[in-house]
């Protein structure tokens, strides 16, 4: 199964360290990001899970919710959460699903559905696939899917960047230009016409090319 963005994100249920959810119901009317591992006590992801439990209050703010998974049982995260404090000075204040019967991670195309029996035995290689970023929005739609190698850390301060981006977007009909940063200007969406862009933007826009029209962002 491949997840697009625009789809509805598979609802599941499971077992998390912080007691089992139902998906859907556990996002509310938040936005969330996803986020997987293919093994607990694994370099690159201890120094992960860390780091967004350190900027988790910028997630706070911005109203969004934040879900790890690996596909270890919830002991082992809890065992894992003790070397994430003792290494990154910050331990996991956010759930961490335990999807060792793989079913989190077949449904969100990060296993293929054909993968049998559970997470014990499998190495970090035959999961190296499940390390990716799903962001979800209030309607419950996948927003953005990043997907990352082993051996590259995330970048979670782009993910709040993207997620910057896309509630500015579902609140007004613009884009955000590349490398854009919150206060920056910002591009009327091309399905606004001209007309609808004077009323919408009466003191006028910059056109370098007329399918350019720069304005500055809109406050919320």
């Amino acid at each position: 199964m491949t997840i697009q963005i625009g789809a509805v994100a598979p609802d599941f249920e499971a077992e998390t360290t912080q007691g089992h959810i139902r998906f859907h119901e556990w996002i509310g009317e938040a936005w969330c990001v996803l986020f997987s591992h293919p093994k607990d006590f694994t370099p690159v992801c201890t120094t992960e899970l860390g780091y967004m439990a350190r900027i988790k209050p910028e997630f706070d703010r911005r109203n969004v919710k934040i879900i790890g998974l690996s596909v270890d049982p919830v002991g082992h995260h809890d065992r894992w959460a003790e070397d994430i404090r003792e290494t990154q000075g910050y331990a996991p204040n956010y759930p961490m699903i335990g999807d060792s019967d793989l079913t989190v991670s077949k449904l969100y195309g990060m296993l293929p559905v054909s993968t049998n029996g559970t997470s014990e035995g499998r190495t970090p290689a035959d999961n190296q696939t499940v390390r990716n970023v799903f962001v979800i929005g209030p309607d419950k739609k996948i927003k953005l899917v990043l997907a990352y190698p082993m051996t590259t850390g995330r970048n979670f301060d782009e993910v709040l960047r993207v997620i910057d981006s896309l509630q500015l977007t579902a609140q007004h009909r613009v884009a955000t230009p590349v490398n854009w940063q919150p206060g920056q200007d910002v591009i009327i969406a091309g399905s606004v016409s001209d007309d609808e862009a004077r009323n919408i933007y009466p003191q006028g826009w910059q056109a370098p090319k007329p399918y350019i029209r720069i304005v500055p962002q809109p406050q919320s």
